[in-house]
């Protein structure tokens, strides 16, 4: 089999967060569900941007988070996503160049998509994303063969929300799966799963899904089971590596007849829920490409999270050597 090019590559939604904090009196108001993702329509998106006032403007998506912490990880990365020939999409193009990460889509003649995050005083955070640019991925734009150029494909279940993005990120596990690549499926929110739910069932029972993230919630939707273990056991029993995370109750993988468990690493206190399940996938699949056994991987996992929930945003300050902090605390166990 001929090396991959990449350690990962990445399908997810290419988007700009704005965030700022409000009370949880502000989310009522504007007629949010408190903690949850939500898609909103671009008009709705400008005036919730103008009643949030003074916010900050961040690179994101669900994925692309994970990808720039696994730059700094030092991996050799590459991420498709769809941007918009404007400032943010700009923005967007700017920050990969500068984690180091291929970026092979041109810009569209669409916005670049957005995602509103407004923080609660307890650090939860309810979302409100515009998909933009993002709801199109030309096929004459995307080769899915890259996916045969990556040993582990990450997919998250975002993707599923337009036809162009599903059937571009199906076609790359396909690619991937048939060059004998690991794939990695995120579930990404409940109401994703809501949404989508028989497709995602009909990629595990595919044998698309290597290795599937999902937390309490998801897996609850995703089986249709009350109960954390019941929903574990319906998952586990489908894909060969089911990564499940618990917030502060830590995280379990499973893998055939192997269980391990991890607990949270925090930081100290909670400042920002927001991307802590996006850095928790990007410690796993660190620890997965350089071939660390499973108890490590959970735990570079739990320290990637931990170490996000205590910033705002889903992106570590200035330079800071992820890689130095997760070893100095697998070193000190």
């Amino acid at each position: 089999m001929i090396p991959p090019r990449y350690d990962v590559l990445a399908i997810g939604n290419a988007l700009v967060d704005v965030l700022c904090h409000k009370d949880d009196d502000f989310v009522a108001a504007q007629g949010l569900r408190r903690g949850l993702m939500q898609p909103i329509a671009p008009d709705r998106a400008v005036t919730l941007h103008a009643a949030m006032g003074r916010c900050e403007e961040v690179c994101g998506g669900s994925a692309a988070n994970t990808m720039a912490a696994l730059a700094r990880l030092g991996l050799r990365l590459a991420f498709v996503g769809q941007v918009g020939d404007d400032r943010l999409g700009r923005l967007f193009a700017d920050d990969m160049a500068a984690s180091g990460i291929a970026f092979p889509l041109p810009p569209i003649d669409a916005p670049t998509g957005r995602c509103l995050i407004i923080v609660s005083p307890d650090g939860h955070r309810t979302m409100n994303t515009a998909i933009g640019a993002s709801e199109y991925l030309p096929p004459a734009a995307f080769d899915s063969a890259i996916a045969a150029d990556a040993a582990i494909l990450y997919v998250e279940g975002y993707m599923w929300r337009t036809d162009q993005p599903r059937a571009a990120a199906r076609a790359a596990l396909e690619v991937a799966r048939a060059n004998r690549r690991r794939t990695a499926f995120t579930l990404s929110s409940e109401y994703c799963v809501q949404q989508h739910h028989d497709d995602f069932v009909g990629l595990l029972d595919a044998g698309l899904i290597d290795i599937l993230f999902a937390n309490e919630g998801e897996l609850a939707e995703l089986s249709g089971r009350s109960g954390f273990e019941a929903g574990v056991a319906w998952a586990a029993a489908r894909v060969p590596l089911l990564i499940a995370t618990r917030g502060p109750d830590g995280a379990v993988a499973i893998a055939g007849d192997q269980r391990f468990e991890a607990p949270a690493e925090p930081f100290g206190p909670i400042v920002d829920t927001t991307g802590a399940g996006d850095l928790f996938a990007a410690g796993v699949l660190a620890g997965l490409a350089r071939d660390r056994d499973l108890p490590a991987v959970l735990r570079m996992g739990s320290i990637a999270a931990g170490r996000i929930i205590a910033e705002m945003g889903p992106r570590l300050p200035g330079n800071e050597d992820l890689a130095a902090l997760i070893a100095a605390r697998l070193a000190a166990a």
